[in-house]
């Protein structure tokens, strides 16, 4: 008996993952977007740029970037797809990247502490040398400042020069060995360097000394083979514009002296590098300038220069007279109202051969407009080629960035490629006028993110009928509606003949579906198609579909009044405030703060329909910007949402002032017959003082409710608030757990807990506490980790089930190690079994509201996690998973049972058997079968989301971070669904038989009563 009690738990535990986990369901019941983040566009040495191998067609190039999710990546330009990335560690920052042959070099770190070097087609990493200990690096401003990668042939095999640090040089060889360093002694105290330059001998640095009222240019020429000194000068200059304002030009083809370029005092002057560096400064004369402005093509020996109107002008080394010389000048890029200001962009064809463009926007047209100036062709005079392209500024935002690539496809006929990257995060190629791809980098930056059901498939159309409708057209009518009447007699018949059903391990949108009703959202079957509403800290909104992970809607969130200083949308809550059940389109709300340029703060509120993205206000026009409410003069301290179905929204501003949303008489009736039971924890103190405050609403009488303090509980000092997790409302299907005694534990389901997680330099806390008079029902201090100087802590709280993890280094003890602590805790009412206190109906001040059993235990996790969360389902009957995601890139399920705190030391006696009890064990085992991701990596979860699906059995799991993922879980099993296996042929054969048995003997069963009724 005890052995069918151990394979029933066995199978109860991990059937349901098992059975989930299938390769046959990958993209079936879960969908995987990987994205490389929005591209770092500040500087030339992170932002975008293209590159092809000599003689390759422009489908085959790669467009490299870094990004601002700390990523270097690879897109092809084919398709826009992910070619390969590389993410660095957080505290690793990816500050530079250069292509040298087919290599592509980076640094990172503090000062360039880190240098990689990765394969540029394939991204895999070929060398990783710590060129300094991160703490010994300089923060410069900007990052890139003082750093710089070159690559040269040395004895055979290419080199790699370093500049780090801005003071420091290193020469690498191809196996990671160190040849030689040379570094400033003066440590950057007087000279910072900026640029590296190489030749065949010599290594050129060139940097910047401070002066009394500008900067001073210095050079210092080095030895490629040993590092020795050279020279080191200071070149007499004036520089007002500090790195910005310094360049430096060689040429591949014509091989004159490289030189370094600069501004000073409206005149371009440059000076050769040679290894004495004796030569003197010359200038370019004719013009004043106003900037000069490096397009990436300094190894062409090409930049633009600004004239005081902003006049753009080409200039190169000039290989016969030296020095620099003007080759062309944009025509009409003076300022004026006509258009905005310009982008000038450099890029090179398949043969390496150099093309300058200028971008900008016309206001006059409307749309984009591009010039590009092949200074090679017409017999080296130059060819310019224009075209407008319609770049969408009311999806899209506004172009920050703009990359270029050039096809010389005949004679005198160029096809040129534009790379675009924009205020919301898009990135999009052009070819010419046309768009090719578009890639939305903002879904890397989601911070808030809801799911909302869809409504059901309406079958019959409504149609306002024509009373002077004649028969013709009354029959025509008919048949447009019946339409889709042969469709659905096929499937029927389909479905009754083979049996083939809905199964929870379908697609949610079949593939026979028409484009027409892709278009026309509706729920499936079980409820799997939903609408995830989301939105980024870039200031756009997102829809989409939860089956597929397709881009439904998307509109930017406008600034309102603060579009005129300029300023930033940042997300803090999105509510769904209209589900299906209430009738019409479902519907959202985002809770944002306005920072404005100018330093004001203020709440704003966007509400859009959940299925279109339009304006549920009517205010903003579909295809426009979707302008916000003006809520709040000032910042929020928090937003609630009102139980009950009104769904209103309570919005308390800096002075504890409540303000409703939507601000309807309904929904100010519901929030007045809340405002007494209503309790919130409101953060206060300053650093160092942190407090928790528990507040409760006055009466408005007339005016706006006011929070009052009823309660405050001082934290030590120096213990910050990592996060404030409530306890989400939801049903609760069991009120106890009956034991194999036939008593019973009683859930405390108290609905005003909420938990804390705290940091501090030395200890971690986990509390527990009552909203209603700040009890502290729970706490846990943990040791900070040591080694990475912050509290890696996340927690979760559902019901009377607190889950957290946390980095343990505390493993002096025998039989102790250093790793991931998973400690469940579930807490009950009274003192002993049987003790019933109904927590969930029981004020907070009666004394039976401490009558409460902890019971709590660790585990050793497996791994690092980014996040945790527990299943949802629809009515609470399903048991509840642990859903994390962790450092592996992975998303994975632990069942409860395997979690479940009561889990014995020793032998299950029979009765702890009968109610699935395992014996503990203190390790958490990395099963792949509880892998939901798969295959998939899943890079830099930050959160994850559970909502219910149509069936009780099944959960909606939505994680995002860096990248995208959903699926579908079931925690018990999908009990309320036949399996695939199911014989349903069987069973229609098997019912049809015995009916037409009961048809044939009915008469035989007749007959034979009649003739015992002659006999009786």
């Amino acid at each position: 008996m005890r052995c069918f009690y151990h394979i029933g738990l066995i199978l109860a535990t991990f059937s349901s993952i098992v059975a989930a986990l299938h390769q046959s369901d990958v993209g079936i019941v879960d969908w995987h977007q990987p994205y490389a983040g929005v591209p770092l566009t500040s500087s030339l040495s992170t932002a975008p740029t293209f590159h092809a191998k000599a003689g390759r067609p422009p489908t085959e190039t790669l467009l490299l970037t870094a990004t601002s999710s700390n990523v270097l990546a690879a897109l092809h330009a084919s398709n826009g797809s992910l070619a390969w990335r590389f993410i660095y560690e957080p505290a690793d920052t990816v500050v530079h990247y250069q292509r040298h042959g087919d290599a592509v070099v980076s640094l990172s770190g503090p000062g360039g502490a880190c240098l990689r070097s990765f394969d540029y087609s394939t991204g895999q990493l070929i060398l990783e040398k710590h060129l300094h200990p991160p703490h010994a690096g300089y923060r410069l401003d900007p990052d890139d400042f003082g750093l710089g990668t070159a690559v040269a042939a040395m004895e055979g095999s290419p080199d790699i020069f370093a500049l780090t640090s801005g003071h420091s040089v290193q020469r690498i060889g191809e196996s990671g060995r160190v040849h030689w360093v040379w570094q400033s002694p003066d440590n950057t105290s007087s000279v910072i360097y900026a640029k590296l330059v190489t030749t065949p001998s010599t290594v050129y640095v060139a940097g910047l000394s401070k002066s009394l009222a500008s900067y001073t240019l210095h050079v210092t020429s080095l030895s490629v083979s040993t590092g020795e000194l050279i020279a080191s000068v200071d070149v007499p200059s004036s520089i007002a514009e500090g790195p910005s304002g310094i360049l430096t030009l060689s040429s591949d083809i014509t091989a004159p002296d490289p030189r370094v370029v600069w501004l000073e005092a409206g005149t371009i002057r440059s000076v050769a590098l040679i290894p004495n560096l004796t030569e003197k400064p010359t200038s370019v004369k004719g013009s004043a300038y106003g900037k000069i402005i490096d397009i990436g093509l300094q190894s062409k020996g090409h930049f633009v220069a600004l004239k005081t109107d902003d006049t753009g002008r080409v200039l190169k080394l000039d290989a016969e007279k030296g020095g620099l010389k003007v080759i062309w000048e944009f025509a009409d890029s003076a300022k004026s109202d006509r258009f905005a200001q310009s982008f000038y962009i450099g890029g090179l064809d398949g043969d390496g051969l150099p093309y300058i463009g200028r971008v900008f926007w016309s206001f006059m047209l409307g749309k984009a407009e591009a010039q590009v100036y092949a200074p090679h062709l017409a017999e080296r005079q130059g060819l310019v080629s224009g075209f407008t392209f319609g770049f969408d500024t009311q999806t899209h935002g506004i172009i920050t960035h703009v990359a270029l690539h050039t096809a010389y496809v005949k004679e005198l006929d160029l096809l040129p490629y534009l790379v675009l990257t924009t205020t919301t995060g898009a990135v999009q190629l052009w070819q010419g006028d046309i768009v090719q791809w578009t890639r939305e980098e903002g879904l890397s930056r989601l911070q808030v993110a809801e799911m909302v059901e869809l409504p059901e498939q309406k079958t019959i159309t409504a149609h306002v009928i024509d009373q002077d409708e004649i028969f013709a057209e009354r029959i025509w009518r008919q048949l447009a509606d019946a339409k889709g009447l042969p469709l659905y007699l096929f499937h029927f018949i389909k479905r009754f003949a083979t049996g083939s059903y809905a199964s929870a391990q379908q697609r949610a949108v079949p593939a026979f579906l028409t484009a027409s009703a892709l278009d026309s959202l509706a729920r499936d079957a079980f409820g799997f198609r939903q609408v995830i509403v989301a939105a980024n800290d870039l200031g756009k909104i997102y829809g989409l579909d939860a089956s597929t992970g397709a881009m439904l809607w998307s509109r930017i969130l406008g600034l309102g009044w603060a579009a005129q200083v300029g300023g930033q949308i940042i997300p803090s809550k999105l509510f769904v405030v209209r589900t299906v059940t209430d009738g019409g389109s479902p519907e959202a709300v985002l809770v944002a703060q306005r920072r404005a340029n100018n330093g004001l703060i203020d709440t704003v509120v966007f509400h859009v329909n959940a299925l279109t993205g339009e304006d549920a206000l009517g205010k903003s026009s579909p295809g426009t910007v979707l302008q916000g409410i003006d809520l709040i003069s000032g910042p929020l301290l928090e937003a609630y949402q009102l139980p009950g179905s009104s769904r209103a929204v309570v919005l308390v501003d800096e002075f504890r002032q409540a303000y409703i949303y939507p601000e309807t008489p309904t929904s100010e009736k519901a929030f007045a017959g809340a405002v007494n039971k209503l309790n919130i924890a409101l953060r206060t103190g300053g650093p160092g003082q942190r407090q928790l405050r528990g507040h409760q609403f006055s009466d408005a009488e007339g005016g706006r409710a006011t929070a009052f303090a009823t309660w405050a509980f001082s934290f030590p000092a120096g213990e910050e608030i990592l996060s404030i997790i409530p306890r989400p409302p939801g049903p609760v299907a069991s009120l106890g757990k009956v034991l194999g005694n036939r008593t019973t534990l009683y859930k405390y389901l108290n609905p005003h807990l909420f938990a804390v997680t705290t940091t501090s330099s030395n200890t971690c806390g986990v509390y527990v506490i009552d909203a209603v008079k700040g009890t502290i029902v729970y706490h846990a201090s943990i040791a900070a980790s040591k080694g990475k100087g912050k509290c890696d802590l996340h927690a979760t709280l559902v019901e009377n089930w607190l889950v957290y993890v946390y980095w343990d280094e505390e493993y002096q003890g025998i039989g102790q190690t250093k790793g991931q602590r998973l400690v469940s805790v579930e807490l009950y009412e009274g003192s002993k079994p049987d003790d019933k206190t109904e927590s969930s109906e029981l004020s907070s001040y009666s004394n039976k509201s401490l009558a409460i059993t902890t019971i709590e235990q660790s585990y050793i996790f497996p791994h690092a996690i980014t996040s945790i969360a527990t299943t949802t389902t629809k009515y609470g009957v399903s048991t509840k998973d642990i859903i994390v995601a962790n450092g592996n890139g992975q998303i994975q399920s632990f069942p409860r049972l395997l979690l479940n705190p009561r889990r014995t030391k020793d032998k299950p006696t029979a009765e702890e058997q009968e109610e699935w009890l395992v014996q503990y064990d203190p390790v958490l085992p990395d099963d792949p079968h509880r892998v939901l991701s798969h295959n998939y990596y899943v890079a830099n979860v930050g959160r994850i989301l559970t909502s219910p699906a149509f069936l009780e059995s099944t959960s909606l799991v939505f994680a995002y971070g860096l990248d995208l993922f959903c699926t579908r879980v079931a925690p018990s099993g999908t009990f309320d669904v036949l399996s695939e296996t199911f014989n349903k042929v069987q069973l229609v054969f098997t019912i049809g038989g015995l009916a037409a048995a009961i048809v044939a003997t009915r008469p035989m069963v007749r007959q034979k009563r009649l003739r015992e009724k002659w006999y009786q």
